[in-house]
């Protein structure tokens, strides 16, 4: 008798907590009301490259050292498009780049791209590549946001670790055909929560079930932010089509 070998889903407890699932659904539909009505329409270029700088300018911010880190977030910004066709494929890759673009000319060369962790925190960036390029019925949206959490929590790098983890949840989000083009700058959506995105984070961290359902929902929020921010840069009179 064949037997099939079932592999756990490790999102799929975390697609059930509560309201999580109408959060998700809620943030998605927003994207949609925004980019599926462009798909029909150009972007103007203004508007695509001012959504990618804002949400540039809101990761630097985000370090509490905005002008140190504004360089390296904008040129992380610029290649988004780029790494999000290695980010489900060879996450380490993808990652390792990421911070290379992000620390560049702020910490010594030898560093870029360099874990600096412990063994333990080796096994759980191991992780999040499994968590990556292993198959999963859950969200896009939620592996994005748990991504984004175990990056800035686990500090691989030692540096720029938050602009490496939130670029990471945008490149999931590219990757998976929610933002195909990365225009939505999910990253100020997390700035405009203010204390709320740091809180939380902290709350995942403590690994409870209430923490890491607060996370969930502040990334969903986000995503809903950060299209509505798209959306009034559309709408602004500056993008308006001939």
């Amino acid at each position: 008798m064949r037997q099939t070998l079932v592999v756990p889903d490790p999102l799929a407890d975390l697609a059930g907590l509560a309201g999580v699932p109408s959060a998700v659904a809620a943030a998605l539909d927003s994207v949609d009301a925004v980019l599926r009505d462009r798909g029909r329409r150009a972007v103007p270029p203004d508007v695509a490259a001012g959504s990618l700088l804002a949400g540039a300018r809101a990761s630097a911010e985000l370090t509490g050292e905005g002008d140190r880190w504004l360089a390296g977030a904008v040129r992380l910004s610029a290649e988004l498009g780029t790494l999000a066709g290695v980010i489900r494929v060879a996450p380490a890759q993808a990652l390792a780049r990421a911070h290379v673009l992000a620390a560049r000319g702020v910490v010594p060369g030898e560093a870029l791209g360099r874990l600096a962790g412990s063994p333990e925190t080796v096994a759980r960036l191991d992780g999040v590549s499994g968590l990556l390029t292993g198959p999963s019925g859950a969200s896009a949206v939620l592996l994005a946001a748990v991504v984004h959490a175990e990056l800035a929590t686990v500090q691989p790098f030692g540096s720029a670790d938050g602009l490496v983890a939130r670029a990471a949840e945008h490149l999931v989000l590219i990757s998976a055909g929610v933002d195909p083009q990365g225009l939505v700058p999910v990253e100020a959506g997390h700035a405009a929560s203010g204390e709320a995105y740091a809180a939380s984070l902290r709350g995942y961290a403590v690994g409870s079930a209430a923490g890491v359902r607060a996370w969930l929902l502040q990334c969903t929020t986000a995503l809903a932010r950060g299209a509505e921010l798209l959306a009034a840069r559309l709408a602004a009179p500056s993008s308006a089509e001939a």
